[in-house]
């Protein structure tokens, strides 16, 4: 397969990771905050988990099972987050993942990346719908979703487990018709 793809949008690149990222990873993702509306972040975060979690980016892209970009402000070149899809060709859909550090909060950049997330989902993966979803004690994660253009579909109730306690999930989706639209 080729190598990842760079996206630009008018704030931000989206590249792929490096290992010279881990050193901006690690303080980003231990805020108690990030964890705590993450299923995949723990708290504290552990050692050693920034190297783990970027080197197996390379080889998910390789099979064709994700695609993980870290949004970089283009002006400065500061790392704010990451944003990827899990990807299941069989099917023609992904679920789309995201987080941005807390410095970064509302200040639309989590939007913008999606939006170029799913032009490059749609446009060149050829993707029929990609979803996503948030835990419902995190409303901002669903005001994302909105503004990207994706529709509610329902709730699962206590769904995942996160620290000890069950967590509903949200579901929103969006697929190539609706985008196109």
């Amino acid at each position: 397969m080729e190598d990842q793809p760079a996206l630009q949008t008018d704030r931000l690149t989206l590249r792929p990771f490096t290992l010279d990222d881990v050193a901006e990873v690690r303080p980003l993702v231990s805020e108690r905050e990030i964890a705590a509306t993450t299923l995949n972040i723990p708290h504290p975060y552990p050692d050693g988990e920034a190297e783990n979690w970027i080197s197996k980016h390379k080889p998910f892209y390789d099979e064709g099972k994700a695609i993980t970009f870290a949004i970089i402000l283009s002006e400065t070149g500061k790392l704010i987050g990451a944003i990827g899809l899990g990807i299941k060709r069989k099917h023609a859909h992904a679920e789309m993942g995201y987080w941005i550090g807390k410095p970064y909060w509302n200040k639309g950049y989590c939007t913008e990346a999606a939006r170029e997330i799913l032009n490059y989902g749609f446009k060149m993966l050829e993707l029929n719908r990609i979803h996503s979803h948030h835990m419902t004690k995190n409303p901002q994660s669903g005001k994302v979703m909105q503004k990207m253009g994706m529709s509610y579909e329902g709730t699962l109730r206590q769904h995942v487990m996160k620290d000890g306690e069950y967590q509903d999930l949200a579901i929103y989706a969006i697929t190539r018709d609706q985008y196109d639209s």
